[in-house]
């Protein structure tokens, strides 16, 4: 049984997430993990910008692998 299959007549619909960082004047960096309609999964706060950038690719990964393994996980239920 395919994907298509699985999923009725259309495919699954596939969401594009980016890592915003913004300067916050002296105080450091912001970072936000949002989606295409600019709600935002994870945010945080860090002093310097290569923090900032590694830990807003970080929770990026993690959302995306969380997601990975819950599909993977129904798609074996089902079998």
């Amino acid at each position: 049984m395919g994907l298509r299959d699985r999923q009725g007549a259309g495919t699954k619909r596939v969401g594009m997430f980016e890592v915003i960082l913004t300067r916050r004047k002296r105080l450091g960096w912001r970072w936000q993990v949002c989606d295409q309609s600019g709600k935002i999964f994870a945010d945080g706060f860090e002093r310097t910008r290569p923090s900032a950038k590694y830990h807003g690719e970080r929770a990026l990964f993690f959302l995306l692998s969380q997601a990975y393994l819950r599909n993977r996980s129904a798609a074996s239920s089902e079998d």
